[in-house]
């Protein structure tokens, strides 16, 4: 939104939060997916509503007006946040992911490699965008998601002092790997005050 509130909550660590994104798999245009995904301390609810193709070029053009006419309340929602809070694309996140699933607890696993931010445009469909890598060699993103309990297996699987355990953000790593595109700050902000320049 014009406050850029989606990246600025995240990291200011606000326990209640919400953003938008629309996803897509494989670069392909069959399943198109809106999304809200709301934070509340540690509980994640999300929703999605489908999108055509056409819906999509009509948001990425700033024609909004379908939404309002939409069967889906998400969609009507979204409508009232463009409106009143001017939304706009800030970023393309593009990772592959491998999934496991444990019926335990229902239990989802999911490494996600090669994470990188897209530029150039906001067309999730070119394929030919030139992205920048956003992690370091060697890593990934490890999510755990369960719902009832979090199995022991799955909590030996990373021993203590093994691996880093962090919170992560694949759209705030993203949106601050594209900051050079939006002027000239991030230079202070991100070598201000180091030493080893």
């Amino acid at each position: 939104d014009y406050c850029n509130s989606a990246y600025e909550e995240k990291d200011a660590g606000i326990l209640m939060r919400k953003k938008y994104r629309v996803r897509i798999y494989n670069g392909s245009d069959k399943v198109i997916k809106l999304e809200r995904k709301k934070k509340y301390g540690s509980w994640i609810y999300k929703e999605d509503a489908p999108l055509t193709r056409g819906e999509f070029e009509q948001i990425l053009a700033g024609d909004y007006g379908f939404l309002l006419r939409s069967p889906y309340p998400l969609c009507r929602e979204f409508y009232i946040e463009c409106i009143c809070n001017m939304m706009r694309p800030r970023t393309i996140v593009d990772y592959e992911r491998e999934p496991w699933v444990m019926d335990e607890g229902t239990v989802r696993i999911t490494f996600d490699m090669n994470v990188r931010a897209a530029v150039g445009s906001f067309d999730i469909f070119d394929v030919t965008l030139p992205a920048l890598p956003v992690l370091e060699p060697g890593k990934l993103v490890m999510e755990v998601k369960f719902t009832e309990f979090c199995p022991q297996l799955v909590r030996d699987m990373v021993p203590p002092g093994a691996a880093e355990l962090t919170a992560v953000s694949k759209y705030c790593l993203c949106y601050d790997k594209t900051a050079y595109l939006r002027g000239f700050n991030y230079w202070e902000s991100d070598f201000g005050n180091r030493g080893d320049i």
